[in-house]
């Protein structure tokens, strides 16, 4: 979508299960950004608060569980998703 930028791709896990919402905890961002992810697998998105991780670059992304039941990852999968900030 237009105003989108890639930040790049990350192993995601179930984040906090009592934190309810639609985020991910990142190392991409520095501020909390409106954004997006996605499984190339199979094209399914789903718009997320990106949430600071503080977590160096490629350490992984954390994911509520409301984003990965929309996405239709399995909970205990560890799936390649894309990031991306705007839209």
């Amino acid at each position: 979508p237009e105003g989108e930028r890639r930040l790049g791709t990350t192993i995601a896990s179930l984040g906090s299960p009592s934190d309810p919402g639609f985020w991910a905890e990142t190392p991409y961002v520095n501020t909390v950004t409106p954004g997006r992810l996605e499984d190339p697998a199979t094209g399914t998105s789903v718009q997320v608060e990106l949430r600071p991780s503080g977590g160096a670059p490629g350490s992984g992304t954390r994911v509520s569980l409301a984003a990965l039941r929309l996405l239709g990852v399995p909970l205990t999968a560890l799936p390649e998703l894309v990031v991306y900030a705007g839209g």
